[in-house]
């Protein structure tokens, strides 16, 4: 149940000034902020939370989280049970929320079913933004099928993160198909990728016609598309083709730089991935495969980072963890901060994540008329990202949509 609620003596963390702002009183009704500021008085019957000047920011958005990839071995998930995928799914978004990520944009996998679960309290876990399965070309990044299998199921409920489409009155039938189930983005693959067993990661996908053909259909149904993509000639057809947001990036260079900023489309760097998968992806099943493809992406991409926010490029937060090694889904604060101002790492996972998922002044920012997605933590963000990375010392209160899902504040 949503009710009333006032924080006070909060320290709130404006995430667009990229300031802290102490002394505020935050007056949540339902699922709404409704004012902000340090004379906002408390209404009869009103909860009163005393901050003691804790840190009140708003919830969390990960950009690129795939909830249905309980294993690294993305090709196996295919022949597993779309019941025991969803149930473990339901359990690792819960540990998403517990996290401090209110919200999540899964670009490949998740569907209108793990949607509605949330959005109906029939599971915890972050708003999902869900896109559906990824199109991918035949031998191209979400085709899983070793070489020597012809056979290949892209049923809806066969618990694959992609589908294969060739062609452009194909893939207009298959982006049609995700954006009929309510998808609020399409993902296709721009080029080759590590978890996937046949395809170069400096190779193209798609022809330019299917893409724009995709594109098409997207924004036609009001909706966007997102593109899977590493080398600099995968990214600008992308871009140049309409493609929203870019997943990865890696292996930008300056005329990437230039056509992000033309189209104001985002970046969705995922550098704790790779990172995991070069310490730990074996054990959680990665393929020999694409443990060799690793390296090529994993040292570019902090300097693809640098060379994003030096630019001015809209750059958002994301993790692309698989399997067990979804558990590092914050560290992707400290690998960024290692490089770039905290409150530019803050921004990408709040107010510019919001803006890519079309949410701006709903979600990423603790302003009136916002949703009461809220954390409350130990410590300043902004002088120290290690507040956000440790949730267990650190997070003291987990609101979404006006509920409080965790609350540690006694401890």
């Amino acid at each position: 149940m949503t009710g009333t609620v006032l924080f006070e003596r909060a320290a709130v963390l404006d995430t667009a000034a990229g300031e802290l702002v102490r002394g505020q009183r935050v007056l949540v009704r339902g699922n709404e902020i409704a004012e902000v500021g340090p004379d906002v008085e408390a209404p009869e019957g009103a909860r009163v939370i005393d901050l003691a000047g804790r840190t009140l920011m708003p919830g969390l958005i990960d950009c690129h989280a795939h909830v249905n990839a309980h294993s690294a071995d993305l090709a196996g998930l295919a022949d597993e049970s779309p019941a025991y995928v969803a149930l473990k799914a339901a359990k690792e978004m819960r540990e998403m929320l517990h996290r401090g990520f209110t919200t999540v944009r899964d670009p490949g996998g998740a569907d209108f079913g793990l949607h509605e679960a949330v959005a109906q309290g029939v599971a915890e876990g972050p708003r999902l933004y869900f896109g559906g399965k990824a199109l991918s070309q035949t031998g191209g990044h979400g085709d899983g099928r070793p070489r020597g299998r012809s056979v290949r199921e892209d049923h809806q409920c066969c618990p694959d993160l992609s589908m294969v489409c060739d062609g452009v009155d194909e893939v207009r039938r298959a982006a049609r198909e995700q954006l009929r189930t309510g998808a609020f983005h399409v993902k296709i693959m721009l080029s080759g990728g590590v978890a996937s067993p046949t395809d170069r990661i400096d190779s193209t996908q798609f022809s330019f016609e299917e893409i724009r053909a995709i594109v098409e259909e997207a924004e036609a149904a009001n909706r966007y598309v997102a593109g899977h993509a590493y080398t600099a000639r995968a990214i600008n057809r992308g871009l140049t083709a309409g493609v929203r947001s870019i997943e990865h990036g890696n292996l930008l260079d300056e005329s990437s730089l230039e056509l992000f900023l033309e189209h104001d489309a985002f970046l969705v760097p995922t550098l704790v991935t790779y990172e995991r998968m070069a310490a730990e992806g074996a054990e959680h099943g990665l393929p020999p495969a694409s443990i060799a493809k690793n390296p090529i992406v994993l040292d570019a991409g902090l300097r693809a980072l640098e060379l994003a926010h030096n630019a001015g490029v809209n750059v958002c937060y994301g993790s692309d963890l698989l399997g067990g090694m979804r558990r590092h889904q914050l560290q992707e604060f400290a690998i960024r901060g290692a490089v770039l101002p905290a409150a530019a790492v803050i921004r990408s996972a709040t107010v510019t994540a919001a803006r890519l998922l079309k949410e701006e002044g709903r979600l990423g920012q603790v302003v009136p008329g916002a949703l009461a997605d809220l954390l409350v933590v130990d410590g300043d963000p902004l002088a120290d990202l290690a507040v956000l990375t440790d949730p267990e010392a650190n997070l003291r209160l987990v609101m979404q949509d006006g509920e409080v899902k965790a609350d540690r504040l006694g401890d």
